[in-house]
């Protein structure tokens, strides 16, 4: 359909997507990061003309457009969180804004003109930590959003689980919702598309709570979609969120329904997994494959690669937030594509799979990738509008009320932030409104999802900020608690930032003021952490003395690999998290004195 025209009523739109295909018109080009070797034989993809007739080729090309960790950003993310860095051919870098549904609607659609064959897929965190226009509503608005842009499949993420497995069924399936009711006079449909958790099953009856796979036809051709969550999601999801689940490993369990499959007579699947790794460079452009010293990628993704199974053709991954389109070998030695679209709608990932009709598998070494840029310059979606404008009108009453005011964007990036820094700070001040005697706050960086930004965003002005900005930054609804450790405990939970689940990919606190240490990345492990170097007001921290600790309800669980925060005793359970931060902004700033942004010169980084 043309970029411009407004999308079908809900139900039409069910019964037309099978057939849109075939009424779309022109091409797309793909860069390949695994370069296009000679398809056998003489047969070219496409339509092959033999005599006697017009007959289909042996080899068909499908397109697969896919995005991840979308998380609910339907407007353009703000900050750094809405921009993109581009490596020049010259070694330079640039930004590029990017994102926002009205874009990404208009790119994925001028994607598809003249692909007979393309299929849309996803691969988790759809849904969760989401601003206000989609997180005040349960996420309704982003099912109704990625209804419109035509997904066919996804699997889920950990932020799925958010609110539990009865919440994600409902997603699904549709439905109002079971406290909040029926936002609109129209009930809730749920998504077209379906959520698979292959390795997600029920604790009674071990099956999966939705389903393991999906297979995508068109004509004679046949691609299975196997979805995967990341076996650690109870590590990094509230227990209630969880609750009754088990999560299986990844690769056994993709290997599993690839032989089911097979058995099918699907030889063709891609693996949509939410986990991913980590590539050299923060450019989405970045070619992983090119030779020499600190090049390619690392992370959990890499050794899942190495070990899913030759059957798998391609792999779509996420949940790093970081961008690649990356070949690493199968078990047999064979490279294979795996990808990551970052996050928030800023890229989407243009693949081109060709299918062998005669062995109904891919040709592996004609896959071509490459990540594409969800730029603002192209004209917005309609349909996607007029989403948008409905639920911020909803919204609007409550997401404009001012809560603070600031002098400069306070942004969320960097192993220490600025903004880490306030929101520490914040919960310390509530922590001594709850008890005098608090002494310090840590809170998780993971769940400080957006910056604060100066500019006015909804014409609220500029250094104003608003309660809707205040929910993008935390949306997460969890209470700020207070715990007593030892100093011997607080010792050991700075530690597990750098050690065990967080080894790989250091989980960095953020500090509230009066705690300063040094933390040395050039040592491995614990020793990262410079013992002596930790204090409090100036003070080394006495291992047997005992510290009152605010932390977020999900840290105080143990969550994020920190076991030794769901140790504490003498609990007291205060305000969510964004009413401290509401209550510090009133408190510290006023449109004649705004907050400045802190230095974020707590911990002393050694590289």
């Amino acid at each position: 359909m043309p970029a411009t025209s407004p999308a079908p009523v809900h139900r039409e739109r069910r019964r037309r997507r099978t057939n849109r295909f075939a009424a779309l018109a022109a091409g797309v080009v793909t860069v390949g990061a695994l370069a296009a070797a000679g398809l056998p034989g003489s047969a070219t993809a496409g339509e092959d003309h033999r005599k006697g007739g017009h007959w289909p080729g042996r080899y068909q090309d499908v397109q697969l457009l896919s995005f991840n960790d979308l998380h609910g950003n339907l407007e353009p993310p703000a900050g750094s969180s809405g921009r993109v860095t581009e490596q020049q051919p010259d070694g330079t870098t640039k930004t590029i804004d990017a994102g926002g549904v009205e874009y990404l609607a208009t790119h994925l659609r001028q994607a598809r003109k003249g692909e007979k064959y393309s299929v849309t897929a996803a691969g988790g965190d759809m849904v969760g930590a989401s601003p206000l226009i989609s997180g005040l509503f349960h996420d309704e608005p982003t099912i109704e959003a990625l209804n419109k842009l035509d997904l066919d499949v996804t699997s889920v993420g950990n932020h799925e689980f958010d609110e539990g497995a009865k919440e994600l069924g409902r997603l699904q399936k549709g439905g109002c919702h079971p406290k909040d009711g029926c936002y609109t006079d129209k009930k809730f449909k749920g998504a077209d598309f379906p959520y698979l958790a292959a390795n997600v099953l029920d604790e009674k009856t071990k099956k999966p709570i939705l389903k393991p796979y999906w297979v995508w036809k068109k004509k004679d051709v046949k691609v299975g979609f196997i979805g995967v969550t990341l076996e650690g999601t109870p590590d990094i999801v509230s227990a209630e969120g969880v609750k009754g689940l088990s999560f299986k490993d990844e690769v056994e369990t993709i290997n599993k329904y690839a032989k089911v499959l097979q058995k099918q007579g699907v030889k063709s699947i891609v693996a949509l997994l939410h986990e991913g790794g980590f590539p050299a460079s923060t450019s989405y452009n970045y070619d992983c494959d090119a030779p020499g010293a600190g090049d390619g990628i690392s992370g959990p993704i890499v050794d899942i690669a190495k070990n899913v199974t030759p059957q798998v053709d391609a792999l779509v991954t996420g949940h790093t937030h970081n961008a690649y389109v990356c070949s690493i070998d199968d078990p047999a030695g064979k490279p294979r594509m795996v990808t990551s679209a970052a996050s928030f709608g800023r890229l989407y990932t243009d693949t081109t799979l060709t299918y062998d009709r005669k062995t109904g598998d891919i040709a592996r070494t004609a896959v071509k990738s490459a990540n594409r840029v969800v730029t603002r310059d192209v004209p917005k979606a309609p349909d996607m509008t007029r989403l948008i404008s409905k639920w911020n009108t909803l919204a609007a009453p409550i997401g404009n009320r001012a809560i603070g005011y600031v002098s400069g964007d306070i942004g969320n990036t960097g192993t220490e932030s600025p903004l880490g820094d306030v929101i520490a700070d914040a919960q310390l001040a509530h922590g001594k409104q709850l008890d005098p005697e608090t002494d310090l706050a840590l809170m998780n960086p993971g769940g400080i999802r957006a910056p604060l930004t100066y500019a006015a965003k909804a014409g609220e002005g500029d250094g104003v900020v608003t309660y809707a900005e205040g929910f993008t930054v935390q949306p997460f609804a969890n209470t700020v608690n207070l715990q007593d450790f030892t100093g011997a405990q607080l010792l050991q939970v700075l530690k597990e930032q750098v050690t065990g689940p967080n080894a790989a990919a250091p989980k960095v606190l953020q500090v509230s003021s009066g705690l300063t240490y040094t933390l040395d990345l050039t040592k491995s492990g614990a020793d990262r952490v410079v013992t002596d170097s930790v204090k409090l007001d100036g003070k080394a921290i006495d291992p047997a003395a005992t510290y009152r600790v605010a932390t977020n309800s999900f840290l105080a669980g143990g969550g994020d690999g920190f076991p030794t925060l769901g140790q504490g005793t003498n609990d007291v359970v205060g305000l969510d998290d964004l009413a401290a931060l509401e209550q510090y902004l009133t408190a510290n700033s006023s449109a004649s004195n705004p907050l400045s942004p802190p230095k974020a010169d707590r911990i002393t980084i050694v590289n």
